[in-house]
């Protein structure tokens, strides 16, 4: 019993029950748990730029061949647009066939514009020039400093280039950078040992704030989310790691961990300076761990782009509009562009849909949106479980596609887990 209360995924499933008790019947004494989530989420925050420059500097520098980084980087980015395409069209499938919006009497809901007006204001001033401006930081300080990690990304490339084309000359920095991320690791470490209290105060301040009353009410959406999330991660994933010869299962048992404090804190950041360091002892190369799973966070989030699929479709049922398979195309292509940003700004997945129809003048009022605010919270646990599983599988596909990936480190990492969950 004692090594039981010590396991870190006892310890959060744990937290998450206490949450959901308080927030149901202390309801207002849940709202003030806030603090304990953002806390967390700060402390993981803290530490994910430096982590994130180590890994993509060491993984760089120590594959010396420029044209592997760039076909690497390549191969991610194609993986990501195909199993983009994916998530997106099974999004609109499941919402085409189950209609989650159809027959929704929303003059139960107090619907207004102001309620949504900083996501609508946002949505209506994306500028996909400066988005793409904004990758390149004006300053490396500020990169950091603001936790930017699409700016940090660059920065580190750039840097990783600069290091690797000094040869033996770089070596002492390498050495340093290596010991550095040691040190930074064991700060994630610690870290984590709050994940349960973080967990706590980000679930409870949900149930406390909503109730369980309005799940009741947008219920047929949120298991239509989370159904074809669970289509999307055990048909399309599962094919893809049929295909590159490893099991799904056994990768979902190795993270489980992760996926325990995802389901808590409903954010895959906090979880990937693990993530990282996880991935590489499974077996994948520092250089394709450091290339792709920072730029999968933010560039292609599986989840998110299911989830804004099946958003724009329910809101149209809600409201009556008729769409037609042209205008199903048109509202895929579309948010194969939008979703590129929804993990570049706060709140972003809420500006990229009020964008979306704002872009697409199909006759979707933008009040409606305040339809999703309630149930947000609850659906976007499985959007952020689905882009940490997402990429993780990324992650192996293209190691195992550079060579790059240890069937004996895998083998001896799961072996390890298989040792822990039996004790």
């Amino acid at each position: 019993m004692k090594k039981l209360w010590k396991n870190l995924t006892f310890q959060v499933i744990t937290a998450i029950i206490l949450a959901v008790i308080l927030g149901i019947l202390w309801p207002e004494t849940a709202k003030s748990m806030e603090p304990l989530s953002k806390m967390f989420i700060n402390l993981i925050k803290m530490v994910i730029p430096p982590i994130i420059f180590l890994t993509i500097v060491l993984g760089i520098s120590k594959i010396g061949n420029m044209k592997k980084v760039g076909r690497v980087g390549g191969k991610a980015i194609l993986y990501f647009e195909i199993v983009t395409t994916f998530a997106l069209l099974i999004g609109l499938l499941v919402a085409h066939f189950i209609k989650p919006g159809a027959g929704l009497n929303t003059s139960q809901f107090h619907l207004t514009k102001e309620s949504v007006s900083q996501y609508i204001s946002s949505g209506e001033k994306m500028d996909w020039v400066d988005f793409f401006v904004h990758i390149i930081p004006s300053s490396m300080v500020d990169a950091f400093a603001k936790g930017d990690i699409l700016q940090v990304v660059f920065f580190s490339i750039l840097f990783g280039f600069a290091l690797a084309a000094l040869g033996k000359y770089g070596e002492p920095i390498i050495d340093f950078f290596e010991r550095l991320s040691t040190v930074f690791f064991k700060i994630v470490s610690y870290v984590i040992r709050v994940a349960p209290i973080g967990a706590f105060g980000a679930m409870a301040v949900t149930i406390g704030k909503f109730g369980p009353q309005y799940l009741y009410t947008l219920g047929k959406l949120m298991l239509s989310v989370y159904m074809t999330m669970f289509l999307f991660v055990f048909i399309v994933l599962g094919i893809i790691c049929r295909i590159y010869k490893f099991s799904l299962w056994n990768y979902l048992r190795y993270i489980k961990e992760e996926l325990i404090i995802v389901l808590g804190t409903s954010s895959s950041e906090s979880v990937l300076p693990r993530m990282l360091d996880k991935m590489e002892k499974y077996g994948c190369s520092k250089s394709v761990v450091g290339m792709v799973i920072p730029t999968k966070y933010s560039f292609n989030l599986d989840g998110t782009s299911i989830y804004l699929s099946m958003a724009v479709l329910f809101l149209a049922q809600v409201y009556g509009v008729n769409l037609s398979i042209t205008q199903q195309i048109m509202i895929l292509g579309v948010l194969m562009i939008t979703s590129k940003g929804a993990a570049a700004v706060t709140g972003g997945g809420f500006i990229v849909l009020a964008s979306t129809i704002s872009a697409l003048h199909i006759g979707i009022p933008p009040e409606g949106l305040a339809l999703l605010l309630g149930v947000d919270r609850f659906m976007s646990e499985a959007r952020a479980i689905v882009n940490l599983i997402g990429n993780g599988i990324a992650t192996i596909v293209v190691a195992k596609s550079e060579n790059e990936f240890d069937e004996e480190k895998a083998k001896h990492a799961l072996a390890h887990v298989s040792n822990k969950t039996g004790a």
